[in-house]
């Protein structure tokens, strides 16, 4: 029997008293009471155990048995071109992905652009243009520049923090200049537009980058975001769009408070990695993704959440995360597969889709090479 968590006080943020990473109050306040917090959940909770009875009995669990498994563009085509630009994003529908990612985060004068970092050392060339506009930790902010100067960066492949070392050698050269940041609306034009020509449906997957520290520095990333996604068109459960963050908080306010029909994906990190308040030791646990299961419709963990080691025998050993989290309803969408940086736990490229696919069975993965993926698919699937 599956158990649903119903301690109201542990699945919602405080709605009137929210607080930033440093623990001060940032002045959110929710239009809603805890009762009509409440009775939106409870509605969540009976339509997660409908379907959940549904799947159980293969009803709506056909849609999930008939799809095959999902490539998710990680930052467009990262593996051949500089992530997030132009070039990767046409690249990466060209090469079959079903999805393409974005990590959008806000610029000062608030307009949405794809970048991965809240900072813009490791992929541009900001220190020579701007050389004095970073903040006392030595790092430059895209939040502490207008779009217009922005524009005015090159976009190189990822280094490491100062820029000087290409974090994947054998990718595209590190000292080139065509590439430059874009907004969220243009990657949206150019994708839907190849849609046109090309007569395919390529989704967005649309990542929310740390909407707490966002609001910490008087910006509403989510706000922007969904606005501008409602007006392209993504509005119901049926669009070709997830929107996905590591702040739990977040997407509960999405549901609740935007009431969003989106889908919505839970990335679940490391408590380590320090990218959110959310405790995703927490959402590991069986209560945990039952907690997730009321508001997500799908979870992306790391790749070694998954797999927790090889055996004595040099056997992957998979964890029971995928099927626990399948059997509330949730997709799961691992990330991230990259040809050129392999885990531990495999020796190949093709082991390792073989054990995400064949072995752990997950619904989809983010990927640097969203081609290999595709053919693997085909091959083996």
């Amino acid at each position: 029997m599956v158990k649903v968590w119903t301690n109201w006080g542990a699945v919602l943020p405080n709605p009137c008293n929210c607080r930033g990473l440093r623990g001060r109050n940032i002045g959110f306040e929710s239009p809603f009471s805890h009762h009509d917090i409440k009775q939106k959940m409870q509605k969540r909770i009976i339509l997660v155990f409908l379907t959940l009875i549904l799947w159980k009995t293969g009803i709506s669990g056909q849609e999930l048995k008939s799809q095959s498994p999902l490539v998710i563009a990680h930052r467009g085509a990262s593996g051949y071109l500089p992530e997030h630009t132009l070039a990767a994003v046409a690249l990466a529908h060209g090469l079959g992905a079903d999805f393409i990612e974005q990590d959008v985060i806000l610029t000062q004068d608030n307009q949405p652009v794809v970048l991965h970092d809240l900072t813009l050392d490791a992929t541009t060339n900001v220190n020579n243009l701007f050389p004095g506009r970073n903040r006392k930790n030595g790092l430059f902010y895209a939040i502490d520049f207008t779009l217009a100067e922005l524009k005015k960066l090159s976009v190189r492949e990822r280094g490491n923090r100062s820029g000087t070392e290409s974090k994947y050698p054998r990718r595209f050269p590190g000292k080139s200049a065509l590439f430059k940041i874009i907004t969220l609306q243009e990657e949206i034009e150019l994708i839907q537009g190849m849609n046109k020509s090309t007569g395919r449906n390529v989704g967005l997957f649309v990542e929310l980058k740390d909407p707490e520290w966002h609001r910490q520095e008087g910006k509403d990333l989510s706000a922007v975001v969904m606005k501008l996604l409602e007006h392209y068109g993504y509005k119901t459960a049926k669009d070709r769009v997830y929107v996905q963050s590591f702040s739990a908080n977040e997407l509960k306010r999405l549901r609740l408070e935007f009431e969003t029909k989106l889908k919505l994906v839970q990335l679940i990190g490391e408590n380590r990695w320090r990218l959110s308040e959310t405790d995703f030791n927490r959402l590991l646990t069986a209560e945990g993704l039952a907690e997730v299961a009321v508001y997500a419709d799908g979870i992306g963990p790391w790749i070694k959440q998954i797999v927790g080691g090889n055996s004595f025998f040099g056997n992957p050993e998979l964890t029971s995360l995928v099927s626990d989290a399948q059997s509330l309803g949730m997709k799961v969408f691992p990330y991230t597969i990259r040809s050129d940086a392999l885990p531990g736990f495999s020796s190949s490229f093709e082991e390792l889709l073989d054990i995400m696919f064949k072995q752990a069975k997950v619904d989809g993965v983010f990927t640097d090479f969203p081609d290999k993926v595709r053919s693997f698919l085909k091959l083996q699937i």
